[in-house]
């Protein structure tokens, strides 16, 4: 073991450049190995280009906001929280805004200001742009990767992200350096992804958004609610995608989504009487006008129409001829407008990848390897995933944050070790 740390960081995303951060704060020699051309090309374009960067809760809630694994996480989030990730930002120049929800932005809205402040932080390291092809190892901790060369390291952190957004750079090519390790590798499935639908309606409704909706997700036969949410959604030619569906998705992993309806609330501040009120008095309102034109007041221009088809009402109707029955048909929509569901998007579509490296094998207290010493894992190649909202980038400045100091301690450790060894 030499004097100098040597660290050999496998993956330029969030969690690899916020430890080669860490790392070369504590004095370690970093050097990052990247397969695209660019840094931190993912986090570029998260939050549609606006970089929702973390959300602004305790410890406890960041780990209620995980699906998988999520006390595996409660060192990682102690060790660096949502507080110290803000900290850090503002500290390298970009100034935060927390938004609805508690997600936290940068206030100029640019994703590129969070980019820049993150290489900015790892600015001492080496970038390589070259693919990692293996691990060397001996005795039982790893002593380099093997890229167009061989680069010894003292420590090696993997960090290459899921599956997701391949043309980012995640396209799990990680996977295999970490089985090669004798790494349990969970099955991988898109999360945060869009929901898919066979109903035509949405395809009439792409591009709208709704705001402030109430949404579940039902089982089929017998109506059992496995997901429910209030929020935003939005539709597109394939189905349903926005903040409340991304969510929805990593909650039904393992579902069969074919046999799932998605039931939308409209009007989640009006019970049935109150609506049934709002209903007679717009009806009144418009009493000698075609139903199609006495709508604008409750639905979206582009809801209208799907709505009509919906509940089977002709729109060319005069709403002066609407019977009991056909209001009580529209009150009931509104309430629960339902959109039978098909399946997941692709996972290249996800925001996340679900499943990854078992965290039974990786110590949470360090992120090291229990299979090999001197490895380490950081951000969405373990097996944790949450909801969207900043959690998930802020497991991967969490656990990157983790494995740098762990890399570093490892080996001053083990020179420790060495030397007292020597003197002997």
């Amino acid at each position: 073991m030499t004097s100098t740390k040597r660290i050999a960081v496998v993956g330029g995303g969030a969690a690899g450049m916020l430890a080669a951060g860490t790392a070369l704060a504590m004095g370690a020699q970093v050097t990052v190995f990247e397969h695209r051309d660019r840094t931190l090309l993912k986090l570029g374009i998260t939050g549609k280009g606006r970089c929702n960067l973390t959300n602004n809760a305790p410890v406890s809630e960041l780990i209620a906001a995980v699906v998988h694994n999520p006390r595996f996480l409660y060192t990682a989030f102690s060790a660096f929280s949502s507080e110290d990730t803000m900290a850090l930002f503002e500290r390298l120049g970009v100034p935060l805004k927390t938004e609805r929800g508690r997600r936290v932005f940068p206030i100029s809205d640019k994703a590129s200001d969070i980019v820049k402040a993150l290489r900015q932080y790892a600015a001492d390291a080496e970038i390589r742009f070259e693919h990692v092809k293996g691990l060397r190892f001996e005795n039982g901790r790893v002593m380099g990767v093997e890229a167009r060369d061989f680069y010894p390291a003292d420590a090696v952190i993997l960090a290459t992200g899921g599956r997701s957004y391949s043309a980012t750079g995640s396209d799990g090519s990680g996977f295999a350096l970490a089985r090669a390790a004798g790494h349990a590798v969970t099955p991988l499935s898109p999360s945060l992804v869009p929901l898919t639908s066979p109903s035509p309606l949405c395809a009439e409704m792409q591009g709208l958004s709704l705001k402030n909706v109430g949404l579940r997700i039902l089982r089929r036969d017998g109506g059992k609610c496995l997901y429910e949410d209030f929020g935003e959604m939005m539709f597109t030619h394939f189905g349903l995608t926005g903040p409340m569906i991304l969510s929805a998705s990593a909650h039904l992993q393992g579902e069969d989504i074919s046999r799932l309806d998605a039931v939308i609330d409209l009007k989640p501040a009006l019970d049935d009487a109150t609506l049934d009120a709002r209903l007679l008095s717009d009806f009144a309102k418009n009493a000698n006008r075609n139903f199609e034109n006495a709508l604008g007041g409750l639905l979206p221009t582009k809801m209208i129409l799907p709505m009509l088809s919906y509940v089977g009402i002709d729109k060319t109707k005069k709403v002066h001829l609407i019977k009991r029955e056909e209001r009580r048909a529209l009150l009931r929509a509104l309430k629960g407008f339902m959109l039978p569901l098909s399946g997941f998007r692709p996972i290249e579509e996800a925001i996340i990848t679900s499943g990854g490296v078992s965290v039974k094998e990786v110590s949470p207290k360090t992120m090291m390897s229990k299979k090999c010493n001197g490895l380490f894992f950081a951000g969405e190649m373990l097996d944790v995933d949450a909801y969207t909202g900043g959690y998930n980038l802020q497991i991967a400045f969490s656990t990157g944050y983790l494995a740098g100091c762990g890399a570093v301690d490892y080996i001053n450790a083990n020179s420790e070790n060495e030397g007292d060894s020597n003197v002997l």
